[in-house]
């Protein structure tokens, strides 16, 4: 028989039981990130690291007691969908991320098509995106406020490298890509621009697709035209193809590209005495000597996880991870992802940002959710992509021009 203390006593313990159960329900939560990349085809050396830094991110996160906000705190659940760098793929894909497992918040995105079909209807949605290496203009000028893009355009890059390459003395340059695909053709357009006024002139412009293997149809029409120098836009394997051909059929000219990508992957086509002297005149992205200490434990940690080095362009979606973080942290909850995605837009450069950001006004995103990295020049050189200088971008004039092209 219970006395009437036991009784008291009993619905103390059992209201004390009670909040603790809540406590413990409110301070730990389940959050979904969306992953959408291209894990298979030819984007997959793009996409693949940046899923693999998506998920390394989420899994420091967590191991470090995930993100407090609030009285809350978020352990990150990663699920992923391969878009196959097909925008219809990218589409179903993002679409299953957001009606199926309620995912509020997506990262990835590492290439053109796919990116620029979701970017088509994501405003919206309420969600955050959140853009890694797809490179497409137009993605940051389609009016959608939650989502904000880690990579610069291709055209803010192309302008530099054609002031850079025209001060290397090139007068006439024959340009070999993937110029059916926008961003190479920004890019393109960007560089002839500034090119052009340094005294050049572009003489031929051929052609490839990103499963062509042969170039040299391509490389005997421009060897006929005499150029001084080659630039090849265009996805890693077909442009080392270019790169291993052109030395193959005794072309002794200057070589220039924009193509990004590790050491590892050109070599799967091309032998390094058939890469010396080729340029990337690319963002800075994950070159140790233009980075700090971050990216050399980022590099460290992949490479130990992975048993690869990571790819140039892959810290884009592990530092998106590390905005959500921040943005969450700042917005004081994860539940509203428009309230994290405007927060976004008022952080600086999270100090756990792997790549060299140009913050403009302080932010590291402009007023069209668009983040700037530094440009650089790397030149092949014994085995290696080494840093040899950066480009002079003007981030704060570009964000004016990208606001004035925002529908």
């Amino acid at each position: 028989m219970k006395t009437r203390h036991s009784t008291i006593v009993s619905r103390m313990l059992g209201g004390a039981l009670a909040v603790a159960m809540a406590f413990a329900t409110a301070a730990e939560k389940q959050l979904t990130l969306g992953l959408n990349d291209s894990l298979t085809g030819p984007g997959a050396v793009y996409g693949l690291p940046q899923a693999n830094a998506v998920k390394m991110a989420a899994e420091e996160i967590n191991a470090k007691g995930g993100i407090k906000a609030g009285a809350d705190t978020y352990k990150l659940n990663v699920v992923a969908y391969d878009d196959k760098a097909n925008p219809t793929e990218g589409t179903n894909a993002v679409r299953k991320l957001i009606d199926r497992d309620s995912a509020q918040y997506i990262v990835g995105f590492c290439c053109s098509g796919p990116t620029s079909a979701v970017a088509s209807f994501i405003g919206k949605e309420k969600v955050l995106m959140l853009v890694g290496n797809a490179a497409e203009r137009s993605i940051t000028t389609l009016g959608a406020t939650n989502l904000l893009r880690t990579r610069p355009p291709a055209d803010f890059t192309g302008a530099a490298a054609g002031t850079f390459v025209a001060s290397k003395g090139a007068k006439n340059i024959a340009v070999i890509g993937s110029l059916d695909v926008g961003f190479y053709t920004q890019y393109l357009e960007a560089f002839e621009k500034e090119f052009v006024k340094g005294g050049g002139k572009i003489i031929a412009k051929e052609t490839f697709g990103l499963k062509d293997r042969d170039m040299t149809p391509q490389l005997t029409k421009v060897r006929a035209l005499n150029p001084d120098a080659l630039l090849v836009l265009g996805y890693i394997e077909p442009a080392a193809f270019v790169y291993r051909q052109s030395v193959e059929m005794g072309m002794k000219v200057a070589r220039y590209g924009f193509t990004s990508g590790s050491e590892e992957q050109f070599l799967k086509v091309a032998t390094t005495e058939q890469m010396e002297g080729v340029w990337d005149l690319r963002p800075t992205e994950l070159t140790l000597e233009a980075l700090g200490a971050t990216a050399k434990t980022y590099v460290a940690n992949y490479t130990k996880k992975y048993g690869t080095p990571p790819s140039p362009s892959s810290p884009y979606a592990y530092d998106q991870v590390y905005v959500l973080k921040n943005a969450i942290e700042a917005a004081g909850s994860a539940s509203d992802p428009l309230k994290v995605a405007a927060a976004a837009y008022k952080i600086g450069v999270p100090t756990e940002a792997v790549m060299k950001y140009l913050p403009v006004a302080g932010m590291m995103f402009d007023q069209n959710g668009q983040a700037y990295t530094s440009n650089g020049a790397f030149q092949w050189q014994k085995g290696k992509w080494i840093y040899v200088q950066d480009l002079p971008s003007d981030p704060a004039a570009y964000s004016t021009y990208l606001r004035g092209l925002r529908k």
